[in-house]
């Protein structure tokens, strides 16, 4: 359990340590804005190409190999990335860096499915979104502290290299601890459906990533290009599994499996928000109060610290309170995201960031009782022949929401800023209350899923196609 947690670290932690050292980056290797923006975009970008598929081959030629395949890929770009002497470099080791990370994740979750049963299984996947909690929301403190130890205009190289040790010693324990499971039968890959699903997430997220120079102005007519592919990939799905054939991504996980459509849509409107405010934080501490990288992050760690806190002991307790614990939880996260920007918005300057860590806190214990939870309400009927497939795609739905985050509300910031009065607070209220509004629709669509589980005659067992759930572990 433990190297596959510090496997899933290192690649979240990615996603945020690099965005305080891109100062550093641009002016250690001369590179333009643009440039230096792919080290931070590239990296989201081929991580979620490739979280179906890697989960789909995982399922298909075993876990095992494809996580320390990819965990190797991983520790090997990111000396690469350390090492690079260009942008162009650069950019190509953070991209394949990307692709690694995102054929490690679906594993971390295939695996729990794997190795745990009920009460256990809550525990471990309390501890995997603990992970994800603390990994998104410690990255830049992490980053500030490197970099204030590795001093020097050279100092940004050890953002990558710190991953080269400890990605070597969960290598060398996960070969010798990680369960062998053979799979049932050899098992062709949908290449059709890859290439649809994969060009259709890269044209709903190529306008986000490239927000920043004006990407969803030219390129939105690549949303609807997105939605078409995506659609034809459902068909095609449909078509295959009608036929008896090997879909990469079942159907029957959105129509038959019980939460399995609702988790995935909550994830991804929950991550709409989770994402993008951390990103305004930045701005606005850094910008608009003059804090250092380091005191910025620091600022906002006892969300961090709540978070991982509530996942441990949701993880116990989602087995008894099932999605009335995610409805908590999305309702502790909007009171405190909400309260800490009043207290931001109306506070001295000097003393708000105090009077703010409380509320942070409650958002914090909120936060942990939303991502385990339903990481766990949405996969506990899912069979585990398709875990790593089922895992990738509630993955998928989670990059996409926090590819939408990260671009809209930090854009969102700087219009407010440029209405000429330059008001941080109020561009502060307006961002990070429109990733509020998006949490408030995902805790709507909790509520509606939870009372659906209470109504007299809803399904209180698992769906007729995770009745294999238990024999398709075995070997």
């Amino acid at each position: 359990m433990w190297v596959t947690l510090t496997a899933g670290f290192m690649s979240l932690l990615d996603v945020t340590i690099v965005a305080v050292a891109l100062p550093s980056m641009q002016r250690a290797l001369h590179a333009s804005a643009p440039s230096i923006q792919w080290v931070v975009s590239g990296y989201a970008l081929t991580f979620a190409l490739v979280l179906v598929t890697a989960g789909r081959l995982g399922d298909a030629i075993g876990r095992r190999r494809i996580f320390l395949l990819a965990l190797a890929a991983f520790v090997l770009c990111s000396a690469v990335a350390g090492a690079a002497p260009t942008i162009t470099l650069l950019v190509v080791a953070r991209l394949a860096q990307g692709m690694a990370a995102g054929c490690l994740a679906p594993q971390n979750s295939a695996l729990i499915q794997q190795m745990f049963r009920g009460a256990e299984r809550g525990r471990a996947f309390g501890l995997f979104g603990a992970t994800v909690g603390i990994s998104s929301a410690v990255g830049p403190v992490i980053g500030g502290l490197i970099l204030m130890l590795a001093d020097g205009p050279q100092g940004w190289r050890w953002i990558f290299y710190v991953n080269v040790p400890v990605g070597a010693v969960a290598f060398l324990l996960g070969l010798r601890l990680l369960p062998k499971v053979a799979p049932r039968r050899r098992e062709r890959l949908d290449l059709r459906g890859v290439l649809l699903l994969g060009s259709g997430v890269l044209a709903l997220m190529l306008p986000l990533i490239l927000a920043e120079s004006g990407g969803v102005r030219r390129l939105w007519w690549l949303f609807l290009v997105g939605l078409g592919l995506l659609a034809v990939f459902a068909w095609w799905e449909r078509r295959l599994t009608a036929a008896g054939g090997q879909p990469l991504l079942d159907p029957r996980l959105v129509t038959d499996t019980r939460g399995y459509a609702a988790g995935a849509a909550i994830a991804a409107l929950y991550f709409v928000g989770f994402s993008g405010v951390w990103l305004v934080f930045a701005l606005y501490f850094q910008n608009g109060q003059g804090f250092s990288p380091l005191r910025s992050g620091l600022a906002v760690t006892p969300f961090a610290i709540g978070s991982a806190a509530a996942a441990v002991v949701a993880g116990r307790l989602v087995e008894r309170l099932g999605r009335l614990l995610t409805v908590c939880g999305l309702t502790g996260v909007a009171l405190g995201l909400g309260g800490a920007v009043l207290i931001l918005r109306l506070a001295p300057g000097d003393t708000a960031v105090w009077y703010a860590a409380p509320a942070l806190f409650v958002g914090g214990l909120g936060s942990g009782c939303v991502i385990s939870p339903n990481v766990t309400m949405t996969l506990r009927d899912v069979p585990v022949r398709m875990a790593g497939a089922a895992g990738g795609a509630l993955q998928t739905a989670q990059r996409l929401g926090g590819a939408i985050g990260t671009a809209a509300l930090p854009g969102l910031f700087y219009v407010v800023l440029g209405t000429g009065r330059h008001d941080f607070r109020s561009a502060l209220v307006i961002s990070v209350g429109s990733g509020i509004a998006a949490i408030l629709c995902a805790l709507a669509l909790a509520v509606h899923d939870w009372l659906r589980d209470q109504a007299p005659g809803s399904p209180g067992s698992p769906s007729d196609l995770s009745h294999d759930h238990t024999h398709a572990s075995q070997p």
